[in-house]
């Protein structure tokens, strides 16, 4: 076995840099004058910038000016979900014990400094929150009541992917706020915000093969959302700070190639899941797959969450040995990593005897292939033995 070799199965957590996408940033950087400039220094950053804007907006299907550029996909979150609490007067919000701690966390502070209550919705067998009982939670609130409700497209450990349409058909019954975490699915999934009545997404640059440290929020325009960060005038007033601007090119690059090349990547990543898949379970036949990983509808295309036969005391050792062997994989958030409390999205849906077993993340890309996933299959056999 080459112990030389490295196999980065961990794209969930943040994916490679496309070539182009760094071309384009370098390129950038000689673009230094501040956009909020008036001199030809600055007005050259700033069309870049509402290029960029422009053309992220075309392809959801909005407006440039419902387009607001952060820091990347938790700054999104708290801004949409603190200033809806702020802006909108929300007195509810509804949620699901699977979300991001970016969601949760963030509610959790909105809960103990506005007062406001929180709801969560049930999950079914598979881990997917249930879409009859928010329907029954959103029908038992009063009608002058406002309230925002924040589920994710794709959850980030099992995969399991979201009815968005059937969530937003119901939340515009009962005139509730829609925010969609969808940083797992921008640049992988086509979403179309002309015809889904969603108010707020939150997207990241470094799920789609682009730069760490931006993103983006969509707010749905005449919603009168405040700057979240005081300062200067900025995106339009929204959010504070001299935007990065090689990060946000950056961004708008990988953005651009992820929908130009969506169907053929896909089939590329879902044939790789696909193959993992198989291979796994004929080769390690007591595996067994959390939520609807091993469901290649019912899930994203670039996610398979695995629970190994295994005793619970070599869950540790068995991450290090695949690091050791070069693997890259993880046991869920990236944002959990050195937390003592294991997964709270296994956790969850879990029974509580299968909770402290070896449950790994593989999460797969446009850069990965058949050998390597051959090779991973390898490492683990060489484990169990």
């Amino acid at each position: 076995m080459n112990l030389d070799k490295k196999v980065y199965l961990d794209n969930a957590a943040t994916t490679p840099i496309r070539p182009e996408v760094k071309q384009t940033m370098i390129e950038a950087l000689s673009y230094y004058g501040n956009p909020s400039s008036v001199h030809s220094f600055g007005r050259t950053a700033k069309s870049l910038i509402e290029k960029a804007r422009k053309n992220i907006a075309k392809e959801l299907g909005v407006s440039s000016s419902e387009i607001i550029f952060t820091s990347g996909g938790t700054e999104a979150i708290n801004m949409i979900l603190k200033g809806a609490v702020r802006d909108l007067g929300i007195t509810q919000i509804v949620t699901s014990p699977t979300e991001h701690h970016a969601v949760l966390n963030t509610v959790h502070s909105i809960e103990n400094e506005y007062g406001i209550r929180v709801s969560y919705v049930k999950l079914d067998a598979k881990g997917t929150p249930d879409i009859e009982d928010l329907n029954k939670i959103l029908s038992e609130f009063l009608s002058d009541e406002k309230v925002l409700v924040s589920l994710m497209y794709v959850n980030n450990e099992i995969g399991n992917l979201l009815s968005v349409a059937k969530v937003a058909e119901i939340c515009q019954k009962y005139k509730a706020y829609f925010h969609c975490d969808t940083v797992q699915a921008v640049g992988h999934y086509p979403i179309d915000l002309s015809s889904l009545p969603i108010d707020f997404i939150s997207a990241s640059a470094h799920k789609f093969y682009g730069p760490k440290g931006v993103g983006f929020a969509f707010i749905r325009k005449d919603l009168p959302i405040k700057s979240f960060l005081f300062g200067g005038e900025q995106e339009r007033g929204r959010r504070a700070g001299t935007e990065c601007l090689h990060n946000i090119v950056g961004m708008e690059e990988a953005f651009l190639l992820a929908y130009q090349n969506l169907d053929k990547e896909r089939t590329y990543i879902e044939g790789l899941k696909k193959y993992f898949i198989e291979r796994i379970s004929q080769e390690i036949p007591l595996v067994r797959f959390n939520g609807q990983s091993d469901n290649l509808t019912e899930s994203a295309y670039t996610i398979v969450n695995v629970s190994l036969p295994i005793e619970p005391k070599k869950t540790d050792v068995v991450m290090l040995f695949l690091d050791m062997r070069g693997v890259a994989c993880s046991r869920g958030s990236a944002c959990q990593s050195g937390s003592s409390q294991g997964s709270h999205v296994l956790k969850a849906i879990l029974p509580e005897k299968e909770r402290d077993k070896a449950h790994i993340r593989f999460s797969f890309s446009i850069f990965n292939t058949r050998e390597e996933v051959n090779y991973v299959i390898e490492v683990l056999k060489e484990f169990l033995q």
